[in-house]
């Protein structure tokens, strides 16, 4: 008999540690922890991915540096192990040949090879903040952060990055222009690659080409791009700010194609699907939602009570044809009562007293009993006298 798990359409990891099945279909979400773990911040997912091509292991990174491994078919962590080394969360979890592959954000890259032989590992720079593989060229994996420009590694050859990004001119007032790639994606079946800044650009690398700065750049929105995905065409990228924006940018005429609306927060994740027009986001407000790429409505809106920093969308291209109705309004039930997961911030804010606001004419007269006299009114009753 097949695990329940099985039919999730999405999961999600939160700040406190738990991974969350998604059933869109049957409109309930599932929280699954390790063993009796309480609920930890410390112990918050940053980072996930597939263990195999069936989608049948979900590897979870989590900020104590462990990487617990989660079975689909059985519905339950079957596997933890401590990944430690360098310094800050996980950037990026990917699979190689069997192993595991590890980058935090000190800028440690390190293959986790089986006790037969030593494990790969090399540094890319501080101040990472995303590392992806190529799907095509699972050996590639690109890695960028703050100050650290975009390079790609050969994790055959890890001594020196095969491609190394150049920063882009300096601007108009002949300033320096800051490096701080927040996300970043191979389009399939090349070596371009596509980013998003802090600095509201997004931009399309190409290896290939002479020039190691961008062939084309975007800038949408003011505020910081901290996620991307690109569509099932390779032909457009969507990226989510940190105010809550969500656009799509075409990357063939470098320009913005429409916005997707109904978000609160920051957004820390976003996912298209590979062959549908679909897309699924998440991020500080704790919903997960999911986009009609070609309608833009909102189709699922799912409250899941923590925040949520990352997420993985399952690839079957028929999870939709079983009776799958859109919801705007969906509000599911965690099956684990016990699990409430109550907001620190709350508890943690200070609470603030009004101060009364004094008139400073009030105050000078605060001593006298009689209200001052009119004095409009006075001088006409003074003109009255006189006639």
């Amino acid at each position: 008999m097949a695990s329940p798990a099985r039919g999730n359409h999405v999961w999600v990891g939160s700040e406190t540690g738990i991974l969350k099945g998604v059933n869109l279909q049957k409109k309930q979400a599932t929280n699954y922890k390790m063993g009796e773990m309480s609920l930890n911040r410390q112990e918050a997912v940053t980072a996930m991915c597939w263990g195999d091509s069936y989608e049948s292991e979900i590897f979870v990174g989590c900020l104590d540096g462990s990487v617990r491994l989660f079975s689909t078919e059985k519905g339950k962590f079957i596997e933890s192990r401590d990944c430690l080394g360098g310094e800050g969360p996980f950037c990026g979890l990917a699979v190689l040949d069997g192993s595991l592959i590890t980058c935090v954000e000190s800028g440690l890259l390190k293959v986790w090879r089986d006790s037969s032989s030593e494990n790969v590992e090399t540094q890319v720079g501080p101040g990472v903040c995303r590392m992806r593989q190529n799907s095509k060229q699972p050996h590639h994996v690109a890695t960028g952060g703050k100050e650290n420009c975009l390079k790609i590694w050969d994790l055959h050859q890890p001594q020196a990055p095969i491609f190394r990004a150049k920063n882009v001119r300096h601007d108009w007032l002949d300033l320096r222009v800051r490096i701080w790639d927040r996300d970043l994606e191979f389009l399939p079946g090349s070596e371009k690659i596509v980013t998003c800044t802090g600095h509201h650009q997004v931009r399309l690398y190409d290896p290939s080409c002479p020039q190691r700065r961008p062939v084309l750049e975007v800038t949408f929105g003011e505020y910081p791009l901290t996620a991307l995905s690109l569509t099932s065409d390779a032909n457009a990228a969507v990226v989510g700010s940190s105010r809550g924006d969500v656009a799509v940018i075409d990357l063939r005429q470098g320009r913005l194609v429409k916005c997707l609306k109904g978000f609160a927060g920051s957004v820390r994740a976003i996912q298209c699907h590979p062959t549908l027009p679909v897309v699924a986001s998440c991020g500080l407000d704790r919903f997960l939602r999911l986009h009609n790429l070609h309608s833009k409505c909102l189709e699922h809106k799912v409250y899941l009570k923590s925040r949520l920093n990352c997420l993985l969308l399952t690839s079957r291209e028929k999870w939709e044809s079983k009776g799958l109705e859109p919801s705007t309004d969906l509000q599911d039930e965690v099956k684990e009562e016990e699990e409430e997961e109550d907001d620190e911030i709350w508890n943690s804010m200070e609470v603030v007293t009004p101060k009364r606001k004094v008139d400073p004419d009030l105050g000078s007269r605060a001593g006298s009993e009689k209200p001052p006299k009119d004095r409009t009114f006075k001088k006409q009753k003074m003109r009255k006298a006189k006639s």
